[in-house]
């Protein structure tokens, strides 16, 4: 039996936001043909860990190239990992021809950029810090404008040449789910016209060893839902939509709502009830207009850890019928953490124009603490709306709708 709405004051509807084009680029590939094609074949990006000089016993997501994109001139003193996976991503499925399109129909300054992420460019000060010279950081790795962390959103801003309200979301997980949220209210409140949207992440000690501190890394590929399941596979990953609030092109999809909160329970570990998880959920259901049996796909955040799993199953067993398919597509990319909310954004929008509603990958016995919405095998239905759940450390949890046009 379903249960009442939790919050009883919901926020109204909202107009819905087109998005005109939208890319991703994980461990399955660059671009959206490579992402759907491992979906359907259901073939993981996973790899034991061989990242250099990072010798944890893990599997990774790692994106195949990396090190070899050049970064054109005018951006060569942007040189990162992080913004050289940025930069792979930006020129996927015309995604960068579309949003300087953009830039040139709006006006530059009308054109915002909002990116999510965890860590920037970490990476690079990790290897300054090692490199130190006479307490100075090299001279190949004295740019301090990488090391901030709002560097992927400045790089993004340069790279397609909007000059628009520039924002940097880090809210560890959830981070460029909440980008949608954040350039919604920008669109509303009329301080521009379009927003570039998206998110980065790539591996690095700090990521590695961090987690592996907080003892959420698995030695195994993670099998989200699963009733062995023992932790999490890192990954990295990068994704972009554009959002317009009057479309000269064909809608792709739209933001029909979103809903954010933030429980601040524990710095790492989900409240025990859901309750943050629940209220965003509500809320995005509540601006989309929709009731929670409309929802054909939800892209759960599944990490793969014993309590994520439990809190995110049992908040979404007390919201959705039993028919909901529900699913975690970590067992594919691994959690790219700050990239995590636009990477499986991109797959709940293909599950959207495709009908390919994605399984969970690795997992083979259902947790029976979990309820009959998670499903473990692939499936094909016509659906009208998409939710996709982010949630992060300290309690920031982001729900997105979206809706075919």
């Amino acid at each position: 039996m379903m249960l009442p709405l939790a919050n009883p004051s919901r926020p109204a509807p909202i107009a819905p936001v087109a998005i005109t084009a939208f890319t991703a680029t994980t461990a399955l590939g660059p671009g959206l043909h490579a992402q759907y094609q491992a979906l359907g074949q259901r073939r993981t990006g996973l790899r034991p860990n061989d990242l250099p000089g990072r010798p944890l016993e893990c599997w990774i997501g790692r994106v195949e190239g990396v090190e070899g994109v050049e970064l054109p001139a005018e951006l060569d003193g942007w040189q990162s990992r992080n913004h050289r996976l940025a930069w792979l991503g930006l020129q996927q499925d015309g995604f960068l021809e579309a949003a300087r399109a953009a830039v040139a129909r709006h006006g530059a300054a009308r054109v915002a950029v909002v990116i999510g992420t965890s860590t920037s460019s970490i990476g690079e000060t990790e290897d300054a810090y090692a490199r130190q010279e006479d307490g100075h950081f090299p001279a190949d790795l004295a740019r301090l404008h990488v090391h901030r962390p709002d560097s992927a959103s400045g790089f993004v801003r340069l790279a397609t040449g909007a000059t628009g309200p520039t924002l940097t979301v880090a809210t560890a997980c959830s981070s460029s789910a909440k980008v949608f949220a954040h350039a919604a209210r920008l669109l509303q409140a009329g301080l521009a016209d379009a927003a570039i949207v998206g998110g980065v992440d790539t591996l690095c000690g700090s990521v590695l060893y961090g987690f592996n501190a907080l003892q959420l890394v698995s030695a195994n590929p993670c099998r989200p839902f699963d009733a062995a399941r023992d932790g999490l596979s890192l990954g990295e990953g990068a994704g972009f939509a554009l959002l317009e609030r009057e479309p000269a092109t064909p809608v792709r999809a739209w933001l029909a709502g979103y809903g954010e909160s933030s429980d601040a329970y524990h710095m790492s570990s989900p409240h025990p009830e859901g309750l943050g998880a629940r209220r965003a959920m509500e809320d995005a259901l509540a601006r989309a207009g929709l009731s929670a049996d409309a929802i054909g796909y939800l892209s759960l955040h599944g990490t793969s850890t014993p309590a994520n799993d439990t809190v995110e199953a049992g908040a979404v067993a007390a919201l959705f019928p039993a028919g909901l398919h529900a699913s975690s597509t970590k067992g594919w990319t691994g959690h790219t953490l700050g990239a995590a909310g636009i990477v499986e954004t991109a797959f709940a929008l293909l599950a959207l124009e495709h009908g390919l509603l994605p399984g969970t990958l690795n997992s083979h016995v259902p947790d029976p603490a979990c309820g009959p919405q998670i499903r473990f095998e692939n499936a094909r239905a016509d659906i009208a709306h998409a939710m996709n759940n982010a949630f992060g450390f300290g309690g920031n949890n982001c729900s997105l709708v979206f809706s075919r046009p």
